[in-house]
């Protein structure tokens, strides 16, 4: 991924988590759970929690198709001191959030979901070509 498409997905996440009271990071990760994009977590743990976080959403995914759920909109993981929102983002990644349990779980979700349709959109925009010159 390019300085300029990490810029802007960053310019995206911020502008849509920064919203959420103890918003603790996020992470941007491909299908096969690699990391595409991580939001104020450090490189080595935002890979450990896109390929942990991965197989939770493919677990869920596989769930719903067998219950025929239809698409799996959010997933939220409570524990003791955070919370984990996971949404998917267009056809081919998921936006992992991670925020304290200060955090309102409407709010989280709510600005979880809107941040993965940004993204969902932005990520499907194919890029432009230049026009030919004469």
């Amino acid at each position: 991924m390019t300085t300029t498409q990490n810029d802007a997905i960053y310019s995206i996440l911020d502008n849509n988590l920064s919203r959420i009271a103890g918003i603790q990071g996020a992470v941007l990760l491909s299908n096969d759970g690699l990391k595409l994009s991580a939001y104020m977590l450090e490189r080595d743990q935002a890979e450990r929690v896109a390929a942990a976080a991965s197989g939770i959403a493919s677990t869920m995914k596989a769930i719903s198709r067998e219950i025929d759920g239809g698409g799996v909109i959010r997933q939220l993981v409570e524990m003791d001191e955070r919370y984990l929102c996971i949404v998917g983002c267009g056809s081919g990644s998921t936006l992992i959030v991670v925020a304290s349990r200060k955090a309102r779980l409407g709010e989280l979700g709510g600005e979880t979901v809107r941040a993965a349709q940004a993204l969902g959109e932005w990520l499907g925009t194919p890029e432009r070509s230049q026009a030919p010159t004469a």
